[in-house]
């Protein structure tokens, strides 16, 4: 099976190390353990305020903010990305399946999830699961796509 949007598996290693970083610093930061305004910096904003009518309010400004979240956010983003979507050793047509298998799964389980939170939950607990919601579909596929390959081989032996 040909799947030119792999990356090669050399990269692998590298994915999980952004991913784990990015999770712990996360959760650490959620937790409040960690200050994030602990890297703060002048950065460039394409909008800047609460809404648009406010005082301080504008487009394309440099203003001070805190990056360490922005940081954690990408670690997540770009290590989920790479370790998702890294070949295997052996990439056969069944792992290709699992791979679509567990992608479609884990859309659908995200959604059914974000359906649940918009009926129940409710003020800036809302707002904590948008932004966890930014993680959790390539959380729940690389979860559930090494448990089904990790199932798979224990089955085999």
């Amino acid at each position: 099976m040909q799947t030119n949007y792999l990356l090669p598996n050399k990269y692998k290693p590298l994915g999980w190390v952004f991913l784990i970083i990015g999770l712990i610093g996360g959760i650490l930061m959620y937790a409040q353990l960690i200050e994030g305004e602990l890297l703060s910096m002048k950065v460039f904003t394409i909008y800047n305020g609460d809404s648009i009518f406010g005082n301080d309010q504008g487009f394309f400004k440099v203003i001070e903010n805190g990056v360490l979240d922005e940081i954690l956010a990408l670690f997540i983003i770009i290590g989920g990305l790479i370790v998702g979507f890294s070949r295997e050793k052996v990439e056969d047509e069944f792992i290709y399946k699992l791979r679509k298998d567990s992608l479609v799964w884990a859309i659908i389980f995200n959604y059914v999830i974000l359906m649940l939170a918009v009926l129940f939950i409710y003020s800036f607990a809302f707002f904590d699961v948008l932004v966890f919601n930014m993680f959790t579909p390539l959380i729940f596929f690389i979860v559930r796509f090494n448990f089904l390959k990790r199932k798979t081989e224990s089955h085999e032996e």
